[in-house]
């Protein structure tokens, strides 16, 4: 990617165009759900991470929430176990939980968080286990057996308040504590999920879920047809005429539990644009599709 080069006059009115902004959010949480592209492409990576500390540094309380499903997955070919889909969800068996808990607590949670920290930043590593972050019941919609896949049922928001008035950035991976017939178990959660668990907690001021495409399309076949706003009553209409259809249902869901919980706006945008995360907060336009309350 060619690289454009800015004058100091250009660099300053960036800057001073993103004033408002920043006056407008600090203080504020936003949790961002880091997935995806972005995770893997080493340009957007570093991105990221750097858009991450710079919203920290001007004073917004960022708390990062990550998945990992190629990690897992590739981890799994590795040691021979195939994987098992029911709705979207992997199926999680014990041996694969093991799996699980090892790639995303022990390896990608630890690498996101040393990467914040050589760029300057002040981040702790953390997995919904750590300090009984979270826990959670076994997740069985209409009965469906998922193995060791688990539903947030508590979030202890006064733990990570604590580190957000510390200017430290929580790094959390969706493993959690299991409770009743699971106590003492590891439990698999959907990070999209846990992200808007944890926003709904700390009453955030937006929940950013980052995927792998432009947002929600009236057409998925045309790429100028992005909805930019959608409220809240329209979400059901728009599911029953098939706009929001197949792998874009459960985020869909995750942002309409968020703002049912208090959250003021709900993102998802393309983790594919690099500093997507900034043009998201700091300009008019925004990027991809927001959902908000009516």
């Amino acid at each position: 990617m060619k690289e454009t080069i800015l004058s100091n006059t250009d660099r300053a009115e960036v800057l001073a165009h993103a004033l408002p902004y920043i006056q407008r959010f600090q203080g504020k949480t936003v949790v961002i759900k880091y997935g995806g592209n972005a995770m893997i492409n080493e340009e957007l990576k570093t991105a990221v991470i750097r858009d991450t500390i710079l919203l920290s540094c001007v004073g917004i309380r960022v708390v990062l929430v990550h998945g990992g499903g190629p990690e897992i997955e590739g981890m799994l070919r590795a040691l021979g176990k195939e994987s098992h889909f029911v709705r979207g969800l992997r199926y999680t068996s014990e041996d694969v939980m093991e799996v699980v808990q090892m790639v995303l607590c022990g390896k990608v949670n630890k690498d996101i968080t040393t990467l914040i920290q050589q760029a300057g930043g002040r981040a702790l590593g953390l997995s919904g286990m750590d300090g009984g972050l979270f826990r959670a019941r076994r997740f069985r919609p209409d009965g469906e057996d998922l193995g060791l896949v688990g539903e947030i049922e508590f979030v202890d928001a006064d733990f990570l308040n604590t580190l957000l008035d510390s200017a430290v950035i929580p790094v959390i991976s969706s493993v959690a504590l299991g409770t009743g017939e699971d106590a003492g178990r590891s439990l698999n959660i959907n990070a999209d999920s846990a992200a808007a668990r944890i926003a709904c907690a700390l009453k955030a001021e937006k929940l950013i879920l980052m995927t792998d495409v432009q947002g929600i399309l009236r057409d998925i076949k045309d790429p100028d047809s992005l909805i930019k706003v959608i409220n809240r009553s329209e979400v059901g209409g728009l599911e029953k005429d098939g706009i929001v259809s197949r792998g874009m249902i459960p985020k869909v869901d995750c942002c309409t539990l968020a703002l049912d919980g208090g959250v003021v706006r709900t993102h998802i945008i393309d983790g594919r644009v690099p500093h997507a995360l900034l043009v998201e907060l700091f300009t008019d336009e925004g990027i991809g599709t927001m959902i908000v309350k009516d």
